[in-house]
């Protein structure tokens, strides 16, 4: 992952997990960059509460096999709601392509949690961890 910077977590922390992706991520691609993710902050897959999302992506293939066999619900956010979120790092061709310049950072603050891991991608996936008190 590329541009991961986040905190160590306490253990029995409960996060979430942003996910922004491109059409057609595979379940393989997206698990590899979840625990690579969720190791950067000492957290395993049990510390996550939720995905969060673009709500046009709940239905991606590879979301949902993650997020089924790590018994996450999956929660999405219509575009224009991510796009009211200020964020730190917003992405002007994420806007042009998605309707919101930013899905994994605007998901994790409009589930309530602090950014913990902000955005970092690997190939066709950015995420950012978010930290719930």
């Amino acid at each position: 992952m590329t541009g991961t910077g986040g905190v160590r977590v306490a253990a029995g922390a409960r996060l979430v997990l942003g996910v922004g992706a491109r059409a057609g991520v595979t379940a393989a691609e997206l698990a590899a960059a979840v625990a690579e993710v969720l190791a950067t902050v000492g957290a395993g897959t049990d510390s996550v509460e939720r995905l969060v999302t673009v709500a046009t992506k709940v239905a991606e293939p590879g979301i949902l096999s993650v997020a089924d066999a790590a018994g996450w619900p999956v929660v999405g956010y219509p575009a224009a709601e991510l796009s009211a979120v200020r964020v730190p790092h917003p992405s002007a061709a994420v806007d042009a392509a998605v309707g919101t310049p930013s899905v994994a950072e605007a998901a994790v603050l409009l589930a309530g949690a602090t950014l913990v891991v902000p955005k970092s991608s690997s190939g066709r996936i950015t995420l950012a961890v978010g930290l719930l008190s």
